[in-house]
C-alpha cells in the first residue's frame, strides 16, 4: 500500500503503538506517522504508507488544531492531568480575567518544551531524563498560535479550541496560561481535530481499519500521495527529457511545458509526459531551473 490513511488515535496508544499495529494490519514495514500525540491524547494522526513515508515531514509541518480542557488551580510535573500534582491553588478569577490572559497567547510566542517530551538533548530524550528525576535547562522555541476560541468557561475549567503551528505543546500552553493567571494550570483533556488537510470526519480507528483491510474495502480510504498537493500548480516534462526527470535531475525551463517564468521559491507538482506524478519541484531563480524537493518514483 502507498498513500496516507487518516487514523483516529485512541487514548492509551502512543503514536509509535499506532504504527506498530498498522504494520500488522497492512502486513508491511514501511509505515510512518506524522506528528506525535501523547498516550492520553486522541484524535487525528495521518499515517504514511509505503512510498508516502517521504511525505511525513511535510505533513508534520502543517498547521494543527486541537480541542483542550484547561484545569486552573493545579500544576503537575508533566503539565497534564496524568502527572504528579506539584501545587494546588484556589481559583478566584472572573471569566474576563481568563479571557484577557488567554488572548495574550495568540500570535508568535516562545515556549519552553516540557521535560516530559521526546525532544533529544545530547542524544537522550527529555522524558527519559525526567523519569530519572533530572531537570535540565531547555531553550525557548518560537511557535505560532493562530487563534484560540474559548467555547466554555466553568471555573476552574476552560474549554478551548487552539489553532497553532508545528511544534506547539498544548499542555505547555495550558501551564503557561495558568502561571500568567497566578494560579497554575494543567491540561485535562486533548483532542486533535485537524492536522493540515486531515480532520476528524475522515479519521478511522484501528479496529475500523482492520475490518476494512479484511473486507478489501481499504483502498478507497487511502489518499494518494498526489492528493496531498492538490493546491499546487503543476507542469509536465517533455517526452525527450523523460529519462532526465526519472534520474532525479534538476530541470531547466525548456525541459517543461511551462510558458511563463515562475516566482523564486514557488513549488510545483511535476508529471512526466504520460501524466504520471513524479514529485515536487521548486523553482530557483538564481539557477533558472527547478530543483527536486520530493520524488515519488516507486
Amino acid at each position: 500500500m502507498n498513500g496516507i490513511i487518516n487514523v483516529y488515535k485512541e487514548k492509551g496508544y502512543t503514536s509509535h503503538d499506532v504504527v506498530a499495529k498498522l504494520r500488522g494490519i497492512f502486513k508491511q514495514k514501511k509505515i510512518g506517522h506524522t506528528g506525535t500525540l501523547d498516550p492520553d491524547a486522541e484524535g487525528v494522526l495521518p499515517v504514511c504508507l509505503g512510498s508516502a513515508t517521504k511525505l511525513c515531514d511535510m505533513i508534520t509541518a502543517k498547521e494543527k488544531a486541537y480541542q483542550t480542557v484547561l484545569l486552573l488551580g493545579v500544576t503537575t510535573d508533566t503539565q497534564d492531568i496524568s502527572g504528579t500534582v506539584l501545587k494546588s491553588n484556589e481559583v478566584n478569577l472572573s471569566e474576563e480575567d481568563v479571557k484577557s490572559v488567554v488572548s495574550q497567547f495568540v500570535g508568535d510566542i516562545m515556549q519552553i518544551p516540557p521535560m516530559y517530551s521526546a525532544i533529544k538533548v545530547n542524544g537522550k530524550k527529555l522524558y527519559e531524563l525526567a523519569r530519572e528525576g533530572k531537570e535540565i535547562e531547555r531553550e525557548p522555541r518560537p511557535v505560532t498560535i493562530h487563534k484560540i476560541i474559548i467555547s466554555k468557561i466553568e471555573l476552574p475549567r476552560v474549554w478551548m479550541e487552539v489553532h497553532c503551528s508545528k511544534g506547539t505543546y498544548i499542555r505547555t500552553l495550558c501551564n503557561d496560561i495558568g502561571d500568567k493567571l497566578g494560579v497554575g494550570g494543567t491540561m485535562e483533556n486533548l483532542l486533535r481535530i485537524k492536522s493540515g488537510n486531515f480532520d476528524l470526519t475522515t479519521a478511522y480507528k484501528l479496529g475500523e481499519i482492520d475490518t476494512l483491510v479484511k473486507s478489501n474495502e481499504i483502498e478507497s480510504k487511502i489518499l494518494s500521495v498526489e492528493s496531498v498537493f492538490e493546491d499546487y500548480p503543476s507542469f509536465s516534462v517533455k517526452e525527450e527529457f523523460q529519462k532526465f526527470v526519472l534520474n532525479g535531475n534538476r530541470l531547466s525551463l525548456n525541459m517543461t511545458d511551462m510558458k511563463n517564468k515562475p516566482e523564486n521559491g514557488s513549488q510545483f507538482k511535476c508529471f512526466d509526459y504520460t501524466g504520471k506524478f513524479i514529485g515536487i519541484f521548486e523553482y530557483k531563480e538564481k539557477d533558472n531551473d527547478f530543483k527536486p524537493v520530493k520524488l515519488f518514483l516507486n
